[in-house]
């Protein structure tokens, strides 16, 4: 594939440890230099304007996802059969497997049980007062939830974490990182296939439709593993990433804090500023099936597309002060969730997830402080905090 020599190039590491705790710098001369920028280190065109990312989102037929979403082959050998890699009417069947458990009905059904798990949750933070937002809070929630409605058996959970953050870690560029998490991504797969084989799923859940489906001919028998992950890790990490990225801006801006304790409707419209701000994904890659130009800039046939979300996100183009935190903001339009036929089918848990914690804490809890210095995660794709020390002050009346 010969390179246009006058498409503009980035020679920084966009995965190098320093830009993963600091990528709006990057993201920001990107976008400065054009359309579609050639990274010469990841051998890919980087879109990083929120419009440009948006059209490749919502062509799936020019840019598609079948042949791998990440920067490296082996992950995107590894990834083949899921509903991730996937295009078309492979795509569209393997989604419709578990659709009607991701409905907005389906989801609202949903409402009682997380908030009743919300409650113990912020109960018990209110007792300690001093609380690691993420162990806590973040996830103490999703995986009350998540591998229930999966349908994981118990054994096995302690290690489900650990192997959905490795599955987005391994889809980044050969670097340290990614080849670290191919072992335990390895393990989750091999884990899938003996809980498909053994057919311990949990009765009622997701795991049952996707073995039920495969008795039914609708899929094939192998495609069952890779399809048990394909709900799990998305539903964990990022639903995470949201939750705590929340409450450390909230804890930075008290003032927003209260403007969402004044007025609690904000709140669906908080989460998404939330992710537009800090985008739990920091990209996806897709490949070009023919030449064509992305905001003018020719990309030939074969060129692999890294789709940077959390730029377009901060993208002075589309965003009025695009680096500040305002809730009030109309941030509907945020690309943090995806956007087409690829858009993450699970968002709708994941927002009622983020906002039930949020809404619990808003009627109980007058601040949220900083306690101490917070502490990213080192992963090539998602974007969330691994510690974030907070103290919750009750609001008047709440037991602490």
């Amino acid at each position: 594939m010969a390179l246009d020599v006058s498409i503009p190039q980035y020679r920084e590491n966009i995965y190098s440890k320093a830009a993963i705790l600091d990528p709006y710098p990057h993201y920001a001369e990107l976008r400065a230099l054009g359309p579609a920028v050639w990274l010469p280190r990841h051998r890919a065109y980087a879109i990083s304007r929120y419009a440009d990312c948006k059209s490749v989102l919502l062509d799936d037929e020019t840019f598609i996802s079948g042949d791998g979403v990440a920067l490296n082959p082996l992950a995107n050998r590894l990834g083949r059969g899921t509903t991730l890699n996937s295009d078309g009417d492979q795509h569209a069947l393997k989604r419709s497997v578990l659709a009607h458990r991701l409905t907005p009905r389906a989801v609202r059904k949903m409402t009682a049980a997380v908030e009743d798990k919300a409650e113990q949750i912020v109960d018990a933070a209110l007792a300690k007062r001093f609380v690691d937002g993420v162990d806590d809070l973040a996830t103490a929630l999703p995986t009350s939830i998540v591998p229930d409605l999966v349908g994981w058996p118990e054994e096995g959970r302690d290690n489900l974490l650990r192997w959905a953050g490795a599955t987005f870690d391994s889809l980044g560029p050969v670097n340290r990182q990614s080849i670290k998490a191919t072992k335990a991504a390895g393990e989750m797969l091999a884990f899938s296939k003996r809980v498909v084989r053994e057919r311990s799923v949990l009765p009622g859940s997701m795991g049952d439709d996707v073995l039920t489906a495969a008795d039914e001919n609708r899929i094939e028998k192998s495609k069952c593993p890779a399809l048990m992950i394909d709900y799990l890790a998305p539903s964990l990490d990022t639903t995470i990433g949201a939750i705590s990225s929340a409450l450390h801006l909230f804890a930075r801006h008290p003032e927003q804090w209260q403007a969402l304790r004044d007025v609690p409707d904000r709140i669906p419209n908080a989460v998404n500023e939330v992710v537009r701000y800090e985008s739990p994904l920091r990209a996806f890659s897709r490949r070009a099936v023919r030449d064509v130009e992305i905001g003018g800039t020719p990309v030939p046939s074969g060129a692999r597309i890294l789709v940077i979300y959390a730029s377009a996100n901060r993208d002075p183009r589309e965003w009025h002060d695009p680096d500040s935190f305002d809730i009030t903001r109309d941030a509907a339009r945020q690309l943090g969730f995806g956007s087409g036929v690829h858009g993450c089918a699970g968002q709708g848990l994941a927002r009622l997830e983020t906002q039930t914690i949020l809404r619990i804490l808003a009627r109980r809890v007058h601040r949220i402080e900083p306690a101490g210095t917070p502490k990213w995660a080192i992963n090539n794709v998602i974007h969330r905090f691994e510690k974030l020390p907070l103290r919750l002050v009750a609001a008047e009346g709440t037991p602490s």
